[in-house]
């Protein structure tokens, strides 16, 4: 674990394996620091939770990444590149439904819209077109109800599709920024458990922000905890701790685990909740 402030020292071989790297990156938004001086070296196939309180910084670092937030110092580079440079390579899935309520379009439409291509449109149906949306929908377990218009389907299976336009192309990393949002834990579940598969079959590099650690814990190889500006990144006992996330928020926080979930509970108000902070 690690107040990330890597070395400035690497290897070419451990560069290499590296997905994204952050050296010292600082953000500010409407006058306030949100991010300060944030370190982090992720690898190549890691799944990583990025957690925090609302406020902290999670999405805005991930569209600092993605070069849809400028960043007042540091340095940000994906395989060796700096910020939208290699959003190719980059599968999104945002936060804020981004697909029309009231369309008529069906799901497999849908995901052959964003098909190797910044702008939207329906394009021309060549049976490597077809392959590549069934094998999206397939990946994001959306295949049973691929045909039936979007405005129909549950929560769930919209976030499913959600999921299929971000890994259409076959990216190297998918940013998910809060799919478990608004879903039952049954639905949570399900979900999670896809993105871990894609992860297997694909290799892909997976940022996974949420608010609550307890539905990853089976997944993440490591998890990023931010808070107050600052960030930890290192294993899941390591970070989220009593002695780690006093450090982070300044005041002490005790950790407790009780039934294979964890909770957090700030000794001040004596408030428990689930390793999240709302």
């Amino acid at each position: 674990m690690n107040l990330i402030s890597p070395s400035s020292t690497t290897s070419l071989s451990q560069s290499s394996e590296r997905s994204l790297s952050l050296q010292r990156v600082s953000i500010h938004l409407g006058g306030r620091e949100i991010i300060h001086d944030v370190s982090a070296e992720i690898n190549k196939g890691e799944f990583i939770g990025i957690l925090g309180p609302n406020g902290a910084g999670k999405s805005t670092l991930m569209k600092a990444i993605l070069g849809l937030c400028p960043f007042r110092k540091g340095i940000i580079q994906f395989f060796g590149k700096p910020p939208g440079q290699a959003n190719t390579f980059i599968g999104y899935m945002p936060q804020a439904q981004s697909i029309s309520e009231q369309t008529s379009l069906s799901a497999r439409s849908l995901v052959a819209a964003v098909h190797q291509g910044e702008h939207w449109g329906i394009p021309w149906p060549s049976s490597a077109r077809q392959a590549a949306v069934h094998r999206a929908l397939e990946l994001a377990g959306a295949l049973s109800y691929a045909d039936r218009s979007f405005s129909i389907l549950s929560g769930g299976e919209k976030k499913r599709v959600m999921l299929a336009q971000a890994v259409i192309d076959e990216p190297k990393m998918l940013i998910l920024d809060e799919p478990l949002a608004s879903l039952d834990p049954k639905n949570q579940k399900h979900l999670v458990d896809c993105i871990a598969n894609i992860k297997k079959k694909t290799a892909a590099t997976i940022l996974f922000i949420a608010h609550d650690a307890n539905p990853l814990l089976g997944v993440m190889d490591r998890v990023m905890y931010m808070a107050g500006g600052k960030a930890r990144l290192g294993k899941v006992d390591e970070v989220i701790s009593s002695q780690s996330l006093s450090e982070l928020y300044g005041i002490p926080i005790h950790v407790t685990k009780s039934e294979g979930r964890l909770f957090i509970v700030n000794a001040e108000s004596n408030i428990a909740e689930a390793a999240c902070c709302h």
